[in-house]
């Protein structure tokens, strides 16, 4: 086995009865992926994180669900199969929900791309654990401890399934702060990495990604339909990217024929790279970049009486938690109004969420509410949601939503 060398679980899980009480049994019943810790009535007192829970309908007796424990989290206890079926949880196991994933992706994969999310969490049926494939480097990010001692069997599926030549392990903080294992953030654990940062081709489009040091696995695959449909709409066009990071939507439109983009984010670090990935395209356009504060910026450019005839605004998540909900909702809300006084007159605005707390309907009734609000007739052109490569099982899978309006004057 390629990968035993690198990784030494330092537990062996066994198997744990649990009883859920009603509402919590519903839950796994219709196939909810998580389990809250007050939803447990019965289990073991010795219960560790990565055990395989097997949880028993009160009443029957039956097996409703199988999981994994995760003592360090609320969500005690993670679903990796509804007890439709019956299953052995072994290698076997794995590999069958390996490929049946990389068939749901099996249309994206006969366009010219080489990039994309093999396994999305929990809605493929791994919690915890994310897998990005960028041209023959596969790189696997793990948020939760529960899969150590299962990582073995399953990279070497992801591998083999995948067909990478390379294999990077990121880790999430709280896993470069675990000692049950001895991986290292960045780490290559098959094959061999020539250079950190990877070329791959994105709808006949060429970005890179830094497998090593970029964030989460180096690139943002969840926007890849929305990048080339506004590629597609800015042809001879002047365009406005915010909080643009890498140049996803600049690169596209840039490839596309627009006659001027604009790059607009904090870091200058990825207004560089941005830049770098508009060079791997053939383009006749004049790209420009402005580092700053994405609500300064536009105010600022605003005042000097600047529009563009494609603006696009992809922010950040807003709210990480319950919290943080209102104060997102006002700040889109700003974005909103931003956006609309920097598209030139017969100009499309794209606006764009990624925070999973504010659901879809309320962010597009909000951008709907701004903008009417405004003296200037628009039309809603389209609402999209994740790429194919990220399909979504449950509610709270669901985080990504973008809305397209056409302004009428």
């Amino acid at each position: 086995m390629p990968f035993s060398n690198k990784i030494k679980p330092y537990y062996s899980p066994k198997r744990l009865a649990v009883k859920l009480n009603a509402k919590g049994e519903q839950s796994v019943v219709k196939g909810h992926p998580w389990v809250f810790s007050n939803s447990i009535i019965k289990i073991n007192d010795d219960a560790k994180t990565s055990d395989l829970a097997i949880i028993f309908s009160k009443n029957k007796n039956k097996v409703v669900g199988l999981g994994l424990y995760d003592a360090n989290s609320p969500i005690r206890i993670k679903i990796i199969h509804n007890a439709a079926t019956r299953v052995e949880i072994n290698a076997a196991f794995f590999h069958n929900k390996i490929e049946i994933a990389l068939e749901k992706r099996s249309e994206l994969l006969e366009t010219n791309t080489n990039s994309y999310r093999l396994v999305f969490g929990e809605n493929d049926g791994f919690p915890g654990l994310i897998a990005d494939v960028y041209d023959s480097v596969l790189v696997v990010k793990l948020y939760s401890e529960i899969w150590l001692p299962y990582l073995d069997t399953i990279l070497e599926s992801l591998q083999e399934i995948s067909n990478a030549k390379t294999l990077v392990i990121r880790l999430s903080r709280g896993l470069q702060n675990s000692s049950k294992h001895n991986l290292k953030d960045g780490e290559v654990i098959f094959g061999d990495l020539e250079n950190e940062v990877v070329q791959f081709v994105e709808h006949g489009v060429k970005f890179s990604a830094n497998v090593i040091k970029g964030h989460k696995t180096g690139y943002f695959l969840d926007h890849r339909a929305n990048r080339k449909r506004v590629g597609e709409l800015s042809k001879g066009k002047t365009v406005l990217d915010v909080f643009s990071y890498a140049g996803g939507f600049s690169v596209h439109a840039l490839a596309n024929e627009a006659i001027e983009v604009t790059s607009l984010d904090i870091s200058k670090q990825a207004l560089d790279i941005a830049r770098e990935n508009g060079k791997l395209n053939d383009y006749s356009g004049v790209h420009k970049t402005i580092s700053g504060d994405a609500f300064k910026e536009m105010k600022a450019l605003i005042e000097k009486g600047k529009t563009y005839d494609v603006v696009v605004i992809d922010p950040p998540s807003f709210a990480k938690q319950q919290s943080d909900i209102d104060l997102a909702k006002k700040k889109y809300g700003q974005l909103a109004q931003l956006g609309e006084k920097l598209t030139s007159k017969n100009g499309l605005l794209v606006l764009a969420s990624c925070s999973s707390r504010v659901l879809a309907q309320s962010f597009f009734d909000l951008n709907a509410r701004v903008l009417n609000s405004q003296s200037r007739l628009f039309e809603t052109i389209i609402k999209t949601k994740h790429d194919s490569d990220h399909p979504v099982s449950f509610p709270e899978g669901a985080y990504l939503k973008c809305g397209y309006y056409r302004f009428l004057e």
